[in-house]
């Protein structure tokens, strides 16, 4: 863990702002720099001179004490990280949309740094929709988000909301300092989403890939200091993080060529997408006219992405392969790791309530070229995206 470090601890007004002075004090001996801004909600629950104390440092709470003006952009460009804990509704709202009417949200505006939220609410207003989009749009800017926590909470519910304990948060912030950096300079192809396969100009073959796993892998990739390329098919999901090369694709042969034309000067290639097995053979030029007969179409196969691009794997490339399978899990996800000389290959099954296209969660299990077998549990696709790129750096290793 580096020590000496520069945390800019940001403070909104929940009851659980006394975690964050045991965050502080824990900061301090791990010898992290800690500065303190709070909204002036958060003093109704805990003293600004207790987080001074703790800190070493005044806290800065309006935006000046009547003589001398606060300067938030100074200590935004400081701070390495920024760390929001508690973040309240209102605030999550205010930082998603840019409102700066206190000083917190004004230094959160003026930070360099990355940013990291702990949010803490009741159990209504952290499942309300709202909430949720403010979620969303503060991982769209990549900030990182750390998970509430489950238990008892101050309107008597029990459920998800609390703050994450402050000995998490802790684990979360050297985490991010031990791996923010252990793909600098390696670049990153990677393939995310489905591809349509068109019948005519209106209609194609495609599946239900949502892209969320391999944009999720993306910002991993970029957040750990890697230049990625990133061919996605069609598919809502969004990327502002500046690490990455976004390249929309529709038909595998586009995002082979794609991937063709970016595999030599890439150090990784994760090939995260739900790639249509089968073509028509013909496309239609203009909308095909439905008939009392029955349609019939005759499919080709479509080019084999990983397949093709592993015959031209070099030695000091590292490829990942994903399997999503119905039955005979393993077996089916050993033979592609070797048919397609993947270095390693990311299983999900359908059989697993809360994995597969669609859902928010994926449960996966590794399977190496070495034979090794590594299960992992239901997670969120932002934490399985993790556990991969934390796989893939210990293979580089």
């Amino acid at each position: 863990m580096p020590s000496g470090k520069k945390i800019l601890l940001g403070i909104s007004g929940s009851i659980a702002a006394y975690k964050s002075a045991i965050l502080c004090r824990l900061l301090i001996k791990k010898e992290y720099q800690v500065k303190v801004v709070m909204t002036d909600a958060a003093t109704a629950f805990i003293t600004p001179l207790t987080l001074s104390t703790l800190s070493g440092h005044e806290v800065m709470l309006d935006w000046s004490d009547g003589n001398t003006w606060s300067n938030h952009v100074e200590v935004g460009l400081w701070a390495d990280l920024m760390v929001i804990a508690p973040a309240t509704a209102a605030t999550l709202s205010k930082m998603a949309h840019g409102h700066a009417d206190n000083i917190l949200i004004a230094t959160y505006l003026s930070a360099k740094c990355p940013v990291m939220v702990a949010p803490a609410m009741d159990l209504d207003m952290w499942v309300h929709p709202s909430t949720k989009n403010n979620i969303k749009t503060l991982q769209s800017f990549n900030n990182h988000i750390i998970p509430v926590g489950h238990g008892f909470l101050a309107s008597g519910l029990t459920g998800d909301g609390r703050m994450a304990e402050p000995e998490d948060i802790l684990d979360y912030i050297h985490n991010f300092f031990a791996t923010s950096l252990d793909l600098k300079g390696k670049k990153v192809l990677l393939t995310a989403g489905p591809t349509y396969e068109a019948i005519d100009p209106v209609r194609y073959i495609g599946n239900h890939s949502s892209g969320k796993m391999g944009f999720a892998i993306a910002k991993q990739c970029a957040d750990r200091g890697a230049e990625v390329v990133m061919v996605s098919g069609p598919t809502s999901q969004l990327s502002t993080h500046s690490g990455i090369n976004l390249i929309k694709v529709s038909s595998a042969q586009q995002m082979y060529n794609m991937c063709n034309e970016h595999f030599e000067s890439s150090d990784i290639i994760i090939l995260a997408a739900a790639v249509a097995d089968y073509r028509p053979a013909v496309v239609a030029d203009k909308k095909m006219k439905k008939s009392d007969d029955d349609m019939k179409i005759e499919l080709v196969r479509t080019i084999d992405i990983a397949a093709t691009l592993g015959t031209k794997k070099a030695k000091n490339q590292i490829m990942v392969g994903f399997a999503l399978e119905t039955n005979d899990e393993i077996n089916h996800a050993k033979q592609k790791l070797h048919k397609k000389n993947l270095d390693f290959i990311v299983l999900n099954s359908l059989s697993d309530p809360g994995a597969g296209f669609q859902h928010d969660t994926n449960k996966i299990t590794i399977l190496d070229k070495l034979g090794n077998v590594t299960p992992f549990e239901l997670k969120s696709k932002d934490a399985v995206a993790k556990d991969i790129i934390d796989y893939l750096v210990n293979s580089l290793r």
